[in-house]
This record gives C-alpha cells, structure tokens and sequence, in this order.
C-alpha cells in the first residue's frame, strides 16, 4: 500500500501568515545531467545512500546490481558500496541480509548503520537495525541498537545521537512507539526521549519520514499518525528542546487533517526535510485533491513558528500527481514523484493554466516554491526495462551532489538503474536577485511609444522630469525591475491572450531588445495590470476598477508567473484608480488618476493607507480614501503620474 498508489494532486490553499515572505537567497543548483559511471540496480528500488570516504553505500529491495558499462549482474541482497569516483563496485563489502534496507546513516566513528525491514544479518538475528564494518559489511557485535519488531524507516545522526523512524513499537527492550534516541556510538537506548507517536489514520501506524535541524535541538517528523504524546498531530509533529527535555512543540497544522481523495492511501504526508540552516523545512505529499488539505503538494513551514492551525509559507500544487521525496539542499528544493506538473492547481490530472512541465523531478525555489529552470525528467530507459514507477523513495545531498532512489530505471534521458546522482560539478549558481534596494535613484514613468519621462527621486522628493528615449519600449503598460532585468507587458496582437510579458536588460539607464517570456505565461494576460512592482518573490499588481491590491509567485530564473492569484489585506487606500507601481527603499511609490504620485510603508504583509505620503498633487485629491493624506514637497503639477509604465532604477 506505501509503495503503491500514483497520479493525483491536491489544493492549492492561500498561505496565512503574521510575517512577511522570505527574501530572495543565492541557490546552488546541481547539474541536471546525471553522471555516467553510477551502478546499476536490476530489480527492486534503491531507497537509502550514505557515504564514507570515497566508498558510496546504497540500500534498497534490490537483489542484483553491476557497474555502469557491465557485462553481467553481480548478486548483491538489498546493500551494496561502489567506489565514488570511478563506480567500480566494492566486492570486500558483502552483507548479507534478508530484507530491505530503508535508512543509511554514519557514525562518528566511520560505521555504517542500517535500518530496514530484514530479520538476519550475516546469518544472525539483528531485527530492522544493525551496525555494520563499512570495508567487510561484517556485523559489530557490540553495537546493540535493536528494533524488536517493526521497520525501521529513517535513521538520523546527530551529534552522538541516533534517532530512529519508523513502524515499531519496541527498541532495545523497551517500549517506543514510532520514534526512539539511541546512542550513536553504543546502540544504547536515550531513555530521556520518550515521544510516542500512534494512533493511524488508517492501516498501519507508521512515521515515514524524519529530519533534525543542524543545531540538533528541533526534530520533524511525518507519517500515518494521529496522536503524539497524547496530543492531537496529525500526520505532522514538531518536537523541540532535544538538548535538554524533549517535548512536543506547540506546532500544529489542520492542511493534514482532511482525508484524500484517492482512499488507498493511509497517509499522505510522505517525506519532510528541513534547510540547511534548520529555519524551515518542507513537505512532500501524495493522495489526491481535498479542499483545504495539502494532497499532492509541496509545502514549507517556518520552524520557529508556534500555535495551531498553522498553514504553509508557500504551498506548490502537481495538478494530481504524487510527491514522494524532498531535500532541501544549497538554498534549492529539490522534489521527486511520479508528478507531470508542477505549479498547476488549476489542473486536474491535466495541465491547468500555468502548469510547467516536471516529469518525476523538479527544483523549487525556497522563497515561493516556483520552478527553476531544472528539468532532468525521469526519463531514458531503454526497452525491456522499467520505464516509470510510482516513487521517487530518495533524494539525499551527498558529497558531489543530489542522489536519488526510485524505481525504475531512466533519468535525464538515460539508463540509470533504480538509482543516479545530479553532480554539483557542471551546475549553476543562481544569484539573489529582487528589486532594486538603494535609497534614491530615478522613476521612470512612459511617455508614449519608445519614450519615457526620469525623475530624480530620493523616497520623499523628487527632482527635476527630464525626457529619455526608451525605443525598446513599445505598446508597454505596468513595468517593473528584478535585479537588471525589467518586465513589461505589451500590447501584442500575436500573444495567445492579446498581450504579453516582455524581459530587457536594463542597464545605464537604457531598456534593451525586449524578449518574449513565452511558453510559460502565454496564459496569462498582463495587459489587465494597470501597475506593477516585484518583491520578495512575488509580482505584485493592480487592475484598473479593482480595489484591491493582487499578487502572484515569479521566478525570475524562468520568468515562471504564479499560477494562483493572492489579494494582499489592505485598508484606506483605493487600488482601482491607482497608475504604475514601484517600491523604494521599504515603500509603495504609485501614481494615479487624478495625477498625483504618493507613497505609503509597505513591509509585505498589508498595506495601511492611512499613512499614505502625496508627493505631487495636481488637483486636491478626491475620496475618503485620500483627504486625509499629507503632502511633501515640492507640490508641482508635472508630470501627471498616470501611467502604468513606472519604475525605479539606480541609473
């Protein structure tokens, strides 16, 4: 039943949040071309990978493996090492085990644990967790970690702690529903973690999934659970305080609560995994479209938040395909699954408005979860073989990179059996990129075709309109700055909706050859915006006649526009006659109908137009909305800010 079910995603629910959204980080993306001397597995799945050394271990219910470019199969039950850098595989490292291996961890001392499904290793009784010789795979006696009954699916170092996950109710003699601490280096029992988790959905009670900030003083865990402790978690803990009382967190989340729409499966929250700072952590999930749960989706938690009902940071939609793995690694998401979309919550097991196109694999941006420009599919086996199966089991940040575990047998358009890895050799960094964060410079505001009006402006006065010819910018309305970028939308009888979104360099003050943001926002029709801005993440905007003050996800990496509309709260400030949008230096710079430019504090939660600033004015403001105001000056009538072509630049 765990391994089974595929095809189906859930909703997308609007984040509710006492914050602002998290600023744009520098993101270290790994090639999306696997490397071609990985071995390969015959049969099964590869489901765990560690390393020690030079030497790669990898576990899984496979029972045949060979390295890449091999004549024949070497019969290897469930756990093999190869060598790192060339592939061959390490034949002194010969367990023998009768069960799948889950979990791989290392110890402080350089041996290899493993957690699984198995009785006997080496001939000898060691139920579901072992300690093993990392050269000879021969068994350490004395490690005495035990799970007496149950998979062990999840093993976690941390420091000289062991933590374990998994489908057990017994370790080492005592009684651990679900969860247990060892001592890393003995096996030992932690007597002082006692979290209990139980109590299923449905089925089996299980935790799938596990994870320990980098400080080791906070764990997440996720699985076929109601109950933890006593207290109501379902499917989703948090426990904190693991360097003195562990105790569970006042964190809980309802997005788990709600029953999927695919029945077989028992639980839906699949895998989680925190950041590499431990400031949040995400969670994938299979289990079909619900209103108001988190089916098939990826999702992000800030770990310092407490309370309940706690919704997600931002919430990725498949358009009802599963996601079974997750790592958050280099400042990137990586997700694994048997997915065909991602950014697609107006899809249902098709490809709605705004879908992009992931074959089994993808890499999110941590601040908005939209889709970098990563696409190595899970694809490229050849005949005979298994060319797509229903889970990615594991995405794991080794050494040189990303390995995954699935099962089947294609990836990045070759054959790969059960099992590859991304390498960060050959990959990208992608820079922080966001609006332009000086304190003075210049607004451009359009002037008709290929012109524009430069004012100097210093986030309260402005100085002297001067003209500039912009011949690159035609048929534009609302226009905003990413880094060195500007995006427009421009009237475009050609584009699928009317209009379309176009990109230039804009660097010494001058807008370059515009290219089309095609292919994935032919959907969306920007000619409707009637002013723009970008921050943190999101493409903030206003449409003429609304009163409100919209937003969606952008990721600058693709140009890949959000496929949900957000309405950010507001007050006292009427949206629908607002002209051209910038931000400046922590403020709202807009023009309007009536001519005038104002700015008002903005922190990306709400907007309070109370403490709107009128810079200019041509006439005396109208509307409640608006008399109550205060001017700056200088009060000059020109020009008259009614553009939706506005932006701010340093030059």
């Amino acid at each position: 039943m765990l391994a089974a079910p595929v095809l189906l995603a859930g909703l997308l629910a609007a984040p509710v949040r006492a914050a602002g959204p998290p600023t744009p980080v520098a993101m270290t993306l790994t090639s999306a071309n696997p490397v071609d001397n990985t071995p390969h597995a015959q049969n099964g799945d590869a489901k765990a990978f560690a390393e020690i050394g030079a030497t790669v271990y990898v576990g899984g219910s496979f029972t045949s493996v060979k390295a890449a470019g091999a004549a024949s199969w070497t019969t290897r039950n469930y756990l093999f090492a190869y060598d790192r850098a060339t592939g061959a595989l390490k034949t002194a490292f010969n367990p023998q085990l009768d069960g799948a291996v889950h979990a791989l961890a290392v110890s402080p001392d350089g041996k290899l644990i493993v957690g699984g499904a198995f009785g006997m290793v080496n001939g000898v009784d060691r139920k579901n967790l072992v300690q093993l010789d990392p050269n000879t795979g021969a068994t350490i006696a004395a490690w005495v970690g035990r799970s007496d009954g149950g998979l062990v699916r999840r093993t976690i170092v941390s420091g000289d702690k062991l933590y374990l996950a998994g489908a057990f109710s017994w370790v080492n003699g005592t009684a651990h529903s679900l969860l247990a601490r060892l001592d890393v280096r003995t096996g030992a029992i932690d007597p002082t973690f006692q979290i209990d988790a139980s109590v299923a959905r449905t089925s089996q009670q299980l935790v799938w999934g596990l994870d320990v900030t980098p400080d080791g003083n906070t764990l997440v865990a996720v699985g076929n659970f109601t109950k933890v402790n006593g207290l109501d978690r379902n499917q989703v803990v948090l426990v904190e305080g693991l360097k003195g009382t562990p105790k569970v967190a006042n964190w809980n989340t309802q997005r788990y609560v709600a029953p999927c729409t695919i029945r077989g499966f028992p639980f839906y929250a699949r895998d989680v995994d925190f950041s590499d700072d431990g400031s949040y952590f995400v969670i994938a999930a299979d289990g079909g479209r619900s209103a108001g749960a988190y089916c098939d989706t990826i999702a992000r938690f800030e770990t310092a938040t407490r309370g309940a009902a706690i919704d997600g940071t931002w919430v990725n939609d498949t358009g009802h395909d599963s996601v079974t793995s997750i790592e958050a690694a280099d400042n990137v998401v990586y997700v694994g699954g048997h997915f065909r979309w991602l950014n697609n919550a107006n899809g249902n097991d098709s490809a709605g408005a705004g879908a992009i196109n992931r074959y089994g694999l993808g890499a999110l941006d941590p601040i908005n979860g939209m889709p970098l420009v990563w696409n190595p599919t899970r694809s490229g086996a050849p005949s005979g073989t298994t060319a797509w199966g229903p889970i990615v089991w594991e995405l794991w940040r080794g050494s040189g990179g990303i390995y995954a575990g699935f099962d089947s047998d294609g990836l990045g358009n070759e054959y790969h059996g059960r099992m590859g890895l991304f390498p960060l050799a050959g990959g990208r960094t992608i820079p922080a990129t966001n609006a332009p964060t000086a304190a003075s410079g210049y607004l451009y505001m359009g002037a008709g075709n290929g012109q524009t009006t430069k004012v100097p402006f210093n986030g309260s006065t402005i100085g002297t309109p001067v003209p500039s010819s912009q011949p690159n910018l035609t048929a534009a309305g609302a226009t905003f700055s990413i880094g060195d970028k500007l995006y427009w939308s421009k009237t475009d009888a050609a584009a699928p909706q009317g209009s379309s979104l176009q990109v230039s360099m804009f660097t010494g003050g001058s807008v370059g050859v515009p290219w089309v943001s095609s292919g994935f926002n032919d959907w969306y029709k920007p000619s409707t915006m009637s002013g723009a801005f970008y921050l943190d993440g999101r493409m903030y905007y206003t449409r003429a006649g609304a009163n409100k003050l919209f937003y969606r996800y952008l990721e600058p990496d693709g140009s890949i526009i959000g496929c949900t509309e957000f309405t950010l709260p507001t007050t006292n400030l009427d949206w629908a006659n607002v002209r051209g949008l910038a931000w400046v230096n922590g403020k709202l710079v807009y023009g309007n109908t009536d001519g005038a430019l104002r700015t008002v504090p903005f922190d990306g939660t709400e907007v309070d137009g109370a403490g709107a600033i009128q810079i200019t004015s041509a006439r005396r403001p109208v509307g409640s909305s608006t008399r109550s105001v205060a001017y700056l000056s200088p009060r000059v009538t020109t020009p008259q800010w009614t553009s939706p072509t506005l932006f701010f630049a340093t030059s």
